[in-house]
């Protein structure tokens, strides 16, 4: 009984991952839109970088590691 429940869960887990309905190429223009993109607006994220390496002291805090203190 035990096994069946997990074989069940582990089918369950694998089946939920399947994609049944890809994108389809004519839906594919609403992924190229600007909202869709990861920086909507590069002057907007140069100015929240500006703002951030004004308040915290440090450069390159947008999605790499590391802070002010040059010891990455």
């Amino acid at each position: 009984m035990v096994r069946m429940v997990v074989l069940l869960a582990v089918l369950v887990g694998i089946a939920s991952g399947c994609v049944v309905f890809p994108v389809r190429p004519w839906e594919r223009n609403y992924l190229a839109e600007p909202k869709m993109q990861l920086v909507p607006s590069p002057v907007d994220n140069l100015v929240d970088e500006h703002t951030f390496f004004s308040k915290e002291g440090a450069s390159g805090g947008q999605g790499v590691g590391g802070g002010g203190c040059g010891c990455n």
